[in-house]
């Protein structure tokens, strides 16, 4: 899943994913490591499931409660607005925009 969410970021390819009791659809920006030690990634999410009924917006996500990751043919030109590439979430960063 590392190797997968790097190359969506570099690439800019929108991904499609399970969690949190449904599908979700977003712009990968950032992924890395808390101070916890857990895998999170930061993205734009554009449409799908949303258990708080907001399915648009700026989401962090535990990569080990995300499953059935891939990778889709559409693509995103610019980072969305409010983006922070120096994310404070992230003790360590994998990969960025």
């Amino acid at each position: 899943m590392h190797a997968l969410i790097c190359e969506a970021i570099l690439q800019r390819k929108v991904i499609h994913f399970y969690y949190d009791g449904g599908y979700r659809i977003a712009e990968p920006h950032c992924y890395g490591v808390s101070k916890n030690g857990d895998e999170l990634l930061r993205a734009y999410q554009i449409g799908g499931h949303s258990k708080s009924g907001n399915p648009i917006g700026w989401k962090m996500f535990r990569l080990d409660e995300l499953s059935t990751l891939s990778m889709r043919e559409d693509t995103f030109l610019d980072p969305r607005p409010q983006y922070n590439p120096n994310d404070r979430a992230m003790a360590s960063v994998y990969c960025r925009l």
